[in-house]
């Protein structure tokens, strides 16, 4: 019997030593002292011996596992320094290598086209008023000049939150509050989000923003207008092309216009751009109509004023060649950063 404890003692101990990792020293663990381990089997054996070897067998027996648990402790402590070396080693961070450059962002085509006219305007003396994207029926419409009637209130075409309360279809509501609340001089335009019940297409969609301009003063006319849009188009689309105020009607505007600038694709001889025009429209605008003034309270024999509303969407669409609206709310990365 201590022949083969010897024996086992020896083959334990090498097979520990020989352990490549902390689960096969485990195994091994198991095997020699687990419940069904081989020393265990031995040990349960000792009832067959004699009472004398017993004592004998059972000290030898308890040698054998003490140098067995050490030879295990031992190993199993080396394979844990070996282990957390190497995982330090594979997590050492090089503090002299040079870190990773941040990609520089750009801003977006609407962003940009609205800081570029916020820039035009207020190098001009404008100011920057804001106004709520929910907004009254009064603001958005009575105050405006647009009756009861006026087919832009019919829920087709307006979010109504309720009877008194929308979601605004122009930035044109500013300036109902601004006229409202203060007196001439007014010179600001107002850049926000719009809403209207249209159905997402390549020319439409349900959101989209405006700029709207406003202009209140002794002595103001409708060149003045002229004369302001045209160099806001000619900083937009180039300093050669001609521009035009072609008749139309706005409730709060009278005269109205929508203004037109020469084709910058074909230079004015007509193409798929312009649609053979050689002209292509960009904005409304118009004298604000002595209603609107009125409703204010601002005396229309003193003063008069023009206002326009940039469709910001349309302006970004046209200067940077872009077929589909949509494509500016997709968030798609690769279309965006062409532009930038």
């Amino acid at each position: 019997m201590n022949e083969r404890l010897k024996t086992l003692l020896e083959e334990s101990v090498n097979s520990i030593k020989e352990a490549a990792s902390l689960e096969e020293a485990e195994a091994l663990r198991v095997k020699i002292l687990g419940k069904k381990g081989q020393l265990t089997e031995m040990l349960k054996s000792m009832k067959d011996l004699k009472p004398e070897e017993r004592k004998e067998f059972g000290q030898a027996a308890n040698e054998a596992k003490a140098q067995i648990e050490k030879s295990l402790a031992d190993t199993v402590a080396m394979l844990k320094d070996a282990q957390k070396k190497a995982r330090f080693l594979a997590e050492t961070i090089d503090v002299t290598e040079p870190g990773r450059t941040a990609a520089p962002g750009f801003k977006h085509l609407v962003s940009l086209t609205i800081d570029e006219t916020i820039d035009f305007f207020t190098a001009m003396g404008y100011t920057i008023a804001e106004g709520p994207e929910i907004d009254t029926v009064h603001n958005n419409f009575d105050a405006l000049n647009a009756g009861p009637n006026h087919p832009s209130r019919d829920m087709t075409d307006t979010f109504y939150i309720n009877d008194n309360v929308l979601l605004r279809t122009q930035t044109s509501d500013v300036q109902a509050r601004i006229i409202a609340s203060q007196q001439p001089p007014i010179r600001l335009i107002s850049p926000g989000r719009v809403f209207r019940c249209d159905t997402p297409d390549a020319t439409h969609s349900p959101m989209f923003h405006q700029i709207e301009g406003l202009v209140v003063d002794e002595d103001i006319t409708m060149a003045d207008l002229k004369g302001v849009l045209d160099k806001y188009a000619k900083f937009l689309f180039g300093s050669s092309l001609a521009t035009k105020l072609r008749p139309h009607h706005f409730p709060f505007t009278e005269p109205s216009a929508e203004m037109d600038v020469e084709c910058f694709k074909c230079g004015g001889k007509g193409c798929n751009v312009c649609k053979g025009s050689g002209w292509i429209e960009i904005l409304g605008c118009g004298m604000v109509h002595p209603n609107v003034l009125r409703e204010g309270g601002i005396d229309t024999e003193k003063y008069t004023g023009f206002a326009f509303g940039i469709g910001v969407e349309r302006i970004a669409m046209l200067r940077y060649g872009i077929d589909d609206m949509r494509l500016l709310y997709e968030n798609d990365i690769r279309f965006i950063s062409q532009f930038k």
